[in-house]
């Protein structure tokens, strides 16, 4: 079994070491049965959408003191059969890439296998890290899969090692 950490790295302000494993309860997941089969609306219009509703929440019932309360709600039957993955884009904005960047390698240090793509489609892929409820063990840790879903039957595994140049 090989370890379960995933670095980014290369033409990059700063190297990120990632575990998928804490990702779980992470609330920007999603599940990939449904993800590529799904009309999926673009982030602004998300972010716009969610903007408006605590608009009109704040309207109606007034504005409210923000709490430090952990509010964690899990479907714990979901995470034990579910498959989910993790946006890849905010992880590669954390790296901070050079601005001479332009492509993304895949690749894996024990089975020397790599996959190669520009960084624009590795920023909107997404990362999978679990399996019907199970870390992916055997072929991971983590799965790519483009967000056209046009390698979601066969995605690049045994990744362990994101590098951009």
């Amino acid at each position: 079994m090989s370890s379960m950490i995933v670095s980014i790295k290369g033409a990059v302000k700063h190297t990120i070491i990632i575990d998928p494993g804490v990702w779980i309860f992470d609330e920007r997941k999603v599940d990939l049965t449904t993800y590529f089969t799904e009309e999926r609306p673009d982030a602004s219009t998300a972010l716009y959408e969610q903007l408006g509703r605590s608009w009109d929440e704040q309207r109606l019932k007034g504005a409210r003191p923000q709490s430090n309360d952990n509010k964690l709600s899990v479907n714990k039957k979901a995470l034990t059969t579910s498959s989910y993955g993790m946006p890849l884009g905010p992880f590669i904005t954390n790296a901070h890439p050079s601005s001479k960047a332009t492509k993304v390698t895949f690749s894996s240090t024990t089975k020397h296998t790599h996959f190669i793509c520009s960084l624009e489609e590795a920023e909107n892929g997404i990362l999978g890290f679990s399996h019907k409820g199970q870390p992916l063990k055997e072929t991971g840790p983590v799965h790519f899969y483009l967000n056209d879903g046009s390698n979601h039957l066969t995605p690049v595994t045994d990744i362990d090692t994101i590098t951009i140049s």
